[in-house]
């Protein structure tokens, strides 16, 4: 559960801090009239992506063992790569996100009201389809739906709590250091996932080395204990982890997060307290 709300508040908090500058932008350029365009863009990608997310989960029901396993695994690694680019992209853009989106806004009103609804729903509708991808890939990772959802909405509401905050102007938050511990959070995350991928699809036989281990620490951390349900939870960690399971989890932190902790070309800035 507290993966999934990790996942749910920087997801959530990305896209409602998108929705607030929208919103600001309109309110203090004295538009008003706007706003019904944006909110229609935003319920429209919100609609699409839970209905993604419920496909997503229904639709391997009918399916044979290994289909599930090899559909499963090649999923959770498109969605590890999904949770990457944005991991990325949050880090070179959170600091000029603002201006971005109120210079597209401004384009987007000259056009006319379906290009307002088209731009709300594409700045909102990349971080839910995101979301409902990951959301899946952690729910067949835990084996539940239950717990991965109650993550997911706790870790929404918050975000949208702390974004309205930001909004009013009553929260003061620095979004640079928050998307880097975010961030870094969710590449041991993302790493538990892909590992779980290379699982499935060693299940599916598309994988060899289903019997081969790296180790066994079963009898030290059972599945069942708490501690092992906290880390399964947490970083998807498998009492019995196979080589390859083992060697993709090391090599995708260890790559991913030297990338991700080297210095950004572009100069620092503070972010305390983001105008929007």
């Amino acid at each position: 559960m507290v993966s999934n709300a990790l996942i749910g508040l920087r997801e959530g908090l990305e896209a409602a801090l998108v929705v607030s500058i929208l919103v600001a932008f309109l309110v203090r350029s004295d538009r008003r009239s706007a706003l019904p365009w944006v909110w229609s863009g935003v319920a429209v990608a919100v609609a699409i992506s839970v209905a993604v997310g419920a496909a997503l989960t229904f639709s391997t029901q009918s399916m044979s063992f290994e289909a599930q396993e090899a559909f499963g695994g090649s999923l959770s690694i498109v969605a590890v790569g999904f949770v990457t680019w944005m991991i990325f992209w949050m880090k070179h853009t959170a600091q000029a996100l603002s201006a971005e989106l109120r210079g597209k806004l401004e384009q987007a009103l000259q056009i006319g009201s379906w290009a307002v609804v088209l731009m709300a729903f594409l700045a909102v509708g990349r971080e839910g389809l995101e979301t409902a991808l990951f959301f899946w890939a952690a729910a067949q990772a835990t084996g539940e739906t239950t717990q991965p959802l109650i993550g997911f909405l706790i870790g929404i509401a918050i975000a949208v709590l702390l974004a309205f905050g930001i909004y009013r102007g009553a929260l003061k938050i620095n979004l640079a250091k928050f998307f880097k511990v975010t961030g870094i959070l969710l590449i041991f995350v993302a790493a538990g996932i892909l590992a779980y991928g290379v699982h499935d699809l060693q299940e599916a036989n598309i994988v060899p080395g289903l019997n081969t281990l790296a180790f066994d620490i079963s009898h030290i951390v059972p599945a069942d204990s708490w501690y092992g349900t906290l880390l399964k939870g947490i970083f998807n960690l498998s009492p019995q982890t196979t080589v390859a399971e083992a060697c993709v989890w090391v090599l995708y932190v260890a790559i991913v997060l030297t990338l991700f902790l080297l210095p950004s070309r572009r100069r620092e800035k503070a972010t305390t307290g983001q105008s929007l």
